[in-house]
């Protein structure tokens, strides 16, 4: 699946802590947005590790944006939050990582290989700026 909740929660975050003027903690984010606490924690720290938010400790800590939202694209925040690059298929980018061991006689790997190239090349060039405009 292509869109996960995962992939949803972070967008919706970002969507959030973009319109922030202060570090938002995960506890107001959580609240503000009706997800689980421990959930979006996880989230937030995968988007922090991914540089694509920064983490502020202390009493006036939380999370912001460690890019503008022009420089943030669909693509690295779906990437990071899954721990791997989004797939619409569980056909691999490349007949030798075949899972079911049979591309050789696949008709539709090239189909799906291709579709899947420019999902990704769609979710490259997609930023959150392009999201805030929406």
């Amino acid at each position: 699946m292509l869109i996960t909740k995962a992939s949803e929660y972070a967008i919706l975050s970002l969507i959030v802590l973009s319109k922030a003027t202060v570090p938002m903690d995960s506890d107001t984010l959580s609240r503000e947005l009706s997800i689980s606490k421990s959930f979006l924690a996880k989230i937030l720290q995968a988007l922090a590790k991914s540089d694509i938010l920064k983490s502020y400790k202390g009493v006036n800590g939380g999370f912001a944006l460690a890019k503008e939202p022009k420089e943030i694209n669909m693509l690295d925040v779906m990437s990071s939050v899954e721990g791997k690059a989004p797939a619409v298929f569980d056909c691999a980018p490349s007949t030798k990582n075949c899972p079911s061991d049979k591309a050789d006689i696949c008709s539709i790997w090239p189909f799906l290989n291709k579709l899947q190239l420019k999902i990704d090349f769609f979710l490259a060039d997609l930023t959150l700026a392009d999201i805030l405009e929406d």
